[in-house]
């Protein structure tokens, strides 16, 4: 059995349709991860619990996506050495706004790298998981110059 390279964590249920484009982008690699819903706030015991267990079940990058406050992707880098990339997620009327800078505001020592909101973002955050897991993984590497490539010929196509 494949192990899990990706952790991605929501807040809430409701984001899974955000949480989606990166489960889709991660699978357009694959990539095999694991969505869990976990609270910073609502379950923090748990939310603590499982980023305490990711390094020994051999994930190697964790997306959090929240809205709001957006703390998720911050506790989470708090209880793990792995890289946590944050998906803030516009979900209290401000447009994202407060949950970008939540999620990019990190104490020195606890680091979180931000990616825009939105489903925007949540495509960028598997883009970046999958730059970090290509660092050792030449199949990896070479599929993300496929996937540049693709991307440049789509615009220059019109």
């Amino acid at each position: 059995m494949e192990k899990i390279q990706v952790a991605i964590m929501m807040g809430s249920k409701n984001d899974m349709p955000i949480v989606e484009e990166s489960v889709k982008m991660l699978e357009s690699f694959g990539i095999k991860n694991e969505v869990k819903v976990l609270s910073a706030h609502r379950t923090p015991k748990e939310t603590a619990a499982y980023a305490e267990a990711l390094i020994g079940r051999g994930v190697k990058v964790v997306i959090c996506a929240a809205g709001g406050s957006a703390a998720l992707s911050g506790v989470v880098a708090a209880h793990t050495n792995l890289p946590v990339i944050g998906i803030p997620l516009d979900s209290m009327g401000f447009n994202g706004l407060d949950a970008l800078l939540s999620t990019i505001q990190m104490p020195p020592g606890v680091p979180v790298a931000g990616v825009g909101i939105g489903k925007p973002g949540a495509k960028n955050a598997a883009l970046v998981a999958v730059r970090i897991l290509a660092l050792s993984d030449p199949s990896l590497t070479k599929k993300l110059e496929d996937f540049s490539r693709e991307q440049a010929e789509k615009i220059l196509k019109g």
